[in-house]
């Protein structure tokens, strides 16, 4: 009986597998990709320590082969730019992993199976929209990040980040667009991150 349950709940968890990685790819068949995505962006950081949200709002580029600029107009204007390599914020620039960066090109590129790397997944979806739960694989990054959660239809539209400390950052995205090629601003901006 002990070898019959046994090879039940290892064909469970093969398919639950199969279903997972199913999920992901018909989530990431709906995504829109294109070589720029442009938007806005609002961020709502809960501290356990305040009452009230602590909210920022901005712009953000992503171009497939330059990396993406994170641009907060308010309540502080502060520019973050990162590429696979590079991050360069206002107080210089350093080192990122490959992995940092590449987790910015899946969510912003629409490349969600660049996921499956670092994070085991579990997703829903419906008609008209998705959501997939993120775990950290890597040990140093559980001990800061318990889950994250994406959700969206063709495009993503929100990211919530819950840390272990019960700090939790919740991003929306609204107003995308794929322009066709980037403005001189956009364009003198990767140029700072450029190798």
């Amino acid at each position: 009986m002990t070898d019959y349950i046994k090879t039940v709940l290892f064909f469970l968890l093969l398919s639950n597998l199969s279903y997972a990685d199913d999920v992901l790819t018909h989530i990431t068949a709906r995504l829109v990709k294109t070589p720029i995505t442009q938007g806005d962006f609002q961020q709502e950081k809960r501290l356990k320590i305040l009452r009230k949200p602590l909210i920022s709002t901005g712009t953000f580029t992503y171009h497939q082969s330059k990396g993406v600029i994170w641009k907060t107009l308010t309540p502080i204007p502060s520019v973050l730019m990162i590429n696979e390599s590079k991050l360069l914020t206002g107080q210089g620039q350093q080192a990122v992993p490959a992995a940092f960066g590449n987790v910015f090109k899946a969510l912003l590129g629409g490349e969600l199976n660049r996921l499956a790397e670092g994070f085991d997944m579990t997703g829903t979806e419906q008609k008209m929209s998705w959501q997939l739960q993120l775990k950290p694989k890597d040990e140093l990054l559980r001990k800061i990040i318990s889950t994250i959660l994406i959700s969206g239809d063709t495009e993503l539209r929100l990211l919530e980040i819950q840390e272990v400390t019960g700090n939790q950052t919740q991003i929306s995205f609204t107003k995308i667009s794929h322009p066709d090629h980037l403005s001189d601003e956009q364009q003198a901006d990767f140029e700072h991150i450029s190798p």
